[in-house]
């Protein structure tokens, strides 16, 4: 067993060094069956059984996509293993490998880089994914780039396949992170359950490959929120999608946070992102498999309306 804290508690990066650290973090990431050359070498060599080879890349800046105020080291890597896992499932396959890039301050505490690693291969853990590699380097602020590796047995379910007729559906909870974020910016830390909704979300990793069996015309993961999302599938389908606002229970957390802040708590989940569950089409009512629930329509034309009219409240998060 690796030491869980190889260096003094007040070292920092600069004391442990780039090698030094490398050498902690990679004891921190076993190595699943998949992968033949894990980290130490120029490049992984992973097996690739059948099926496709699907691959992502996110990136994730402090200040813009977390604080460290708002969310532990172990909370923004399960956080950052997450939004790219959740990638892959939206394709209808299964993340087998990813790599890990960290640019930091040299006097970031080691017990952060750590934590951070032991949160990330904790969410990896959960679908059986390898941390294959990364890099390290200094910079003014930290900054985290992940790609992931996965694969589909099936053919990918992508965003362009949803046709008239076609109903949609989600599977995973929806507006809870968008709801914690609402509480945090606020300076408050409760309702607690939706401020452990945006530290650490839950997508439904198993959701995915059962959409491809099932069926699923099209399929997205919620990152941004809901409407954007489901503009996203309207665009590249080709059609017009209609969200029915009636189709969500809102819980309570939502309704308590939107009583207080004098907002409409739906808001949430229309436009609310980092949850990661799935929004997929599918051919019809009896195609939807269990865990899913029908939310929406799809129809000839363009656009996205919320029960037959535009909607004017926030769609979601835009980068620039």
């Amino acid at each position: 067993m690796p030491d869980p804290q190889p260096f003094p508690p007040d070292a920092t990066l600069a004391d442990a060094g780039e090698f030094g650290l490398i050498s902690a973090l990679v004891d921190l990431f076993p190595q699943g069956e998949q992968v033949l050359i894990g980290p130490g070498d120029d490049a992984a060599v992973l097996r690739v059984k059948t099926g496709h080879v699907v691959v992502s890349t996110d990136l994730m800046v402090e200040g813009r996509h977390f604080r460290r105020d708002w969310a532990s080291a172990a909370d923004v890597g399960h956080r950052a293993a997450a939004q790219n896992l959740s990638d892959i499932n939206a394709m209808g396959g299964r993340a087998t490998a990813l790599t890990v890039g960290l640019a930091a301050p040299a006097d970031l505490p080691v017990a952060w880089a750590l934590d951070f690693a032991r949160g990330f291969a904790e969410e990896c853990a959960l679908v059986g994914a390898s941390v294959v590699g990364g890099d390290l380097t200094r910079a003014d602020e930290i900054v985290i780039a992940v790609t992931v590796l996965g694969a589909c047995t099936q053919a990918p379910v992508v965003r362009s396949g949803a046709r008239p007729g076609d109903v949609l559906a989600i599977c995973g909870r929806q507006g809870w992170a968008a709801g914690g974020l609402a509480v945090l910016t606020r300076g408050f830390r409760s309702p607690r359950v939706l401020v452990e909704a945006y530290r650490r979300p839950e997508p439904p990793y198993d959701a995915g490959q059962a959409a491809a069996d099932a069926g699923a015309t099209a399929m997205i993961d919620i990152s941004d929120g809901l409407l954007a999302e489901a503009r996203h599938l309207a665009e590249d389908s080709g059609v017009a999608i209609d969200v029915h606002a009636a189709a969500f229970d809102v819980p309570e957390p939502l309704v308590a946070v939107g009583a207080a802040l004098n907002a409409d708590p739906v808001q949430f989940i229309l436009g609310g992102g980092d949850d990661h569950a799935l929004l997929a089409t599918y051919p019809d009512v009896a195609s939807v498999p269990s865990g899913w629930a029908v939310i929406g329509a799809v129809a000839e034309g363009e656009g996205v309306t919320v029960d037959g009219a535009a909607y004017d409240g926030p769609t979601g998060w835009t980068h620039f």
